[in-house]
């Protein structure tokens, strides 16, 4: 009896101690995007949330708040090139998408077009969602086409 309370202690804990749910990616993302930017040869501007930014054209329309109506296009992929999603003209509310492009998308004006590099914590977190993994750092190629 006292070997399979020892087992059930020992699996309970095991079981526990490595949960990923509660896993800060906050050093690990930082380090991940700072050797994108430097394999890539980028000029990168860092928020305080921890969001990199490259503005490629800066645009010369009106600049979008956080919760205005956009069209833009997109291509988002991981550091390693492997793309997980791309539209030519997507409309969204600034207010209903993850927190990287709510506040990256603001750094542009529209016809500007740039780089995200969004940290995990900004994008889909621990869980992940679909095909992007928990603690994914996420990569956008963006052009600012209108501010509805």
């Amino acid at each position: 009896m006292k070997n399979i309370v020892i087992a059930f202690a020992l699996v309970l804990f095991t079981a526990c101690g490595s949960d990923d749910a509660t896993k800060d990616y906050t050093a690990e993302n930082d380090q991940e995007i700072q050797k994108y930017i430097t394999d890539n040869n980028l000029t990168a501007q860092k928020s305080s949330s921890g969001l990199y930014y490259v503005i490629d054209t800066p645009g010369t329309g009106s600049q979008p708040t956080s919760t205005d109506n956009v069209t833009v296009a997109y291509k988002g992929y991981f550091t390693n090139g492997s793309v997980f999603d791309e539209n030519p003209t997507f409309s969204t509310n600034l207010r209903n998408v993850i927190k990287g492009w709510t506040e990256g998308i603001t750094y542009f004006k529209e016809g500007g077009s740039g780089i995200l590099l969004i940290p995990s914590s900004l994008g889909y977190g621990n869980n992940g969602r679909s095909s992007i993994p928990g603690g994914a750092v996420l990569v956008f190629d963006i052009e600012l086409i209108s501010v509805n």
